[in-house]
């Protein structure tokens, strides 16, 4: 997919937002990607996701691992174009666990994957929670990458498109100088 066509698909679902927006990561940005948008809409879902797994196809994969909210629908997804199981992270108590009973297996090869990452503090802990255990990260992959080009894993990573969006820290942050509140729309503080 090139990323016309996926901005295209962002465009037309309303899912690339314009205005100041605080990121997950505590930065500010002229724009943000509310991938639920695009993903409410299955064929979407599906046609971002196979790209992802394009990548791992050839790999087993016990489970794949997403952090909640954001990353639910495309762990899913990545799951069942797989043939594994899904399960999702979330945090309690500020930190990034597994709940509902999900577990890990020490000897399991785990996939982790997101729907946008910036900084990939979200996906960095759920590295951590998966290395915890013993489990074997097969790689991380997204939707969008708007971390400029950044290697931020250790690990294989598989973006379906890289936005180079501008970031700005709050102090920094030209639209807070001229006093304009930024909308925070993104998952991380929801209980």
């Amino acid at each position: 997919m090139t990323k016309d066509k996926a901005l295209e698909i962002f465009e037309s679902t309303g899912a690339l937002l314009n205005g100041h927006f605080e990121l997950s990561s505590g930065l500010h940005s002229p724009q943000y990607f509310q991938c639920a948008r695009v993903l409410q809409y299955p064929k979407y879902a599906e046609l971002f996701c196979k790209e992802i797994v394009k990548n791992v196809k050839d790999e087993r994969i016990d489970c794949v691992i997403s952090p909640a909210i954001g990353g639910v629908i495309v762990g899913q997804e990545c799951a069942r174009l797989l043939g594994c199981r899904a399960i999702y992270a979330e945090r309690e108590s500020g930190v990034m666990t597994l709940r509902r009973g999900f577990d890990i297996k020490h000897d399991e090869r785990v996939f982790v994957v997101e729907d946008v990452v910036t900084t990939g503090g979200s996906v960095k802990e759920v590295l951590q929670l998966v290395k915890g255990v013993g489990a074997e990260v097969v790689g991380v992959g997204y939707i969008v990458d708007r971390s400029n080009g950044k290697r931020l894993f250790e690990e294989p990573s598989y973006a379906v498109f890289q936005m180079d969006v501008v970031t700005y820290k709050p102090e920094k942050c030209p639209f807070c100088k001229e006093n304009a509140r930024a909308v925070k729309p993104g998952s991380r503080n929801i209980n």
